[in-house]
């Protein structure tokens, strides 16, 4: 379904771009604005596209921004005029950059837009485990209050941050925002990074050494071939049985068979998970239903806000390409 279809005329000689958005609807459901991007250039605005769909709409492209539809070696040698790649996301392994570059396109992302959301995001899941005011809204709903022989109750206890030991595994942006926030909540913070010369205050040790000390355990490393399924039975097996996994990452680091298998047998207190390994996942997931696993759509990084940075920086990296000094380039 095309979302807009804005058409410039030639005006003192400039000739325009054109511009393609392929899959526009997670970054704009309709509460952002494409005026700014179709300001530079002819722009044709997509929500989804198909496979049959990719180079009927692709192929005259001279700039093309994509979320989740690859760009694989195939499709980038059928698309001649390409000249530059915005993927509308940090993540930019959906493109062949090798391809990309031997080819003379461009590669753009969006780094650091979420930062505030995600971190956020992983408190919202935290207090509805640790605090959960709206399963006792519910209560009072339904009357379990005004029918109590006391003047307060709980259907579960309510637990403290204060005495936990937050282990964060990735300490970039996001990994140091949520340090920063669990700081402030009188947390203990431990972390595990991969970059030995990050400037942090807090204590950097062994993944399995932060397993075995850490309450709550939070994923914020980029998805690589050597930590794909990182989160497997021997991980599970060195934390405490009442330690809690968040995930607001990548689904494939985590084994989902061995998580399942995990909190069936509660050898966690749950799983706070917002990504999964597919995505929309089948019906029969193995983690969908469980009474200690809570999964959100995917949507940790989509505030209002986060968005209209993605689009504010997205909307400069096509506008910084076209006047010669591209920024955020990959390639």
């Amino acid at each position: 379904m095309t979302v807009i279809k804005y058409s410039l005329s030639f005006q003192d000689n400039i000739i325009y771009m054109n511009i393609v958005v392929l899959d526009g609807f997670t970054l704009n459901p309709g509460d952002l604005s494409w005026k700014p991007l179709a300001r530079l250039g002819n722009l044709d605005v997509y929500d989804r596209t198909d496979e049959h769909e990719f180079f009927n709409r692709a192929s005259d492209a001279d700039v093309l921004l994509i979320n989740k539809v690859s760009l694989d070696k195939n499709r980038i040698l059928a698309l001649p005029k390409l000249k530059l790649i915005c993927v509308t996301a940090t993540g930019y392994n959906v493109v062949d950059v090798n391809q990309a570059r031997k080819s003379g396109i461009l590669v753009a992302n969006v780094p650091d837009y979420g930062t505030s959301a995600v971190a956020q995001h992983v408190f919202a899941m935290l207090f509805n485990l640790y605090n959960p005011v709206a399963m006792h809204q519910k209560e009072v709903s339904d009357g379990a209050w005004s029918s109590s022989k006391d003047w307060c109750f709980w259907k579960q206890p309510i637990d403290n941050f204060d005495d936990k030991t937050l282990g964060i595994i990735g300490y970039g942006k996001i990994g140091q925002a949520l340090a920063s926030r669990a700081k402030s909540f009188g947390m203990k913070i431990i972390i595990n990074t991969s970059t030995p010369s990050v400037n942090t205050i807090y204590e950097n040790v062994s993944i399995s050494e932060l397993c075995m000390r850490s309450d709550i355990i939070s994923l914020h490393c980029p998805l690589t071939r050597d930590n794909e399924g990182m989160v497997n039975k021997d991980f599970l097996d060195l934390m405490k049985s009442d330690a809690v996994l968040v995930n607001t990452a990548r689904g494939g680091l985590i084994n989902e068979k061995d998580l399942a298998a995990c909190l069936n047998s509660n050898g966690i207190r749950a799983a706070l998970l917002d990504v999964l390994s597919q995505e929309p996942p089948p019906d029969n997931h193995p983690l969908i239903g469980l009474d200690n696993c809570y999964i959100t759509p995917h949507q940790a990084w989509g505030s209002h806000q986060a968005r209209q940075r993605l689009m504010d920086i997205l909307v400069a990296n096509v506008s910084s390409f076209l006047n010669g000094s591209p920024q955020n380039i990959v390639n």
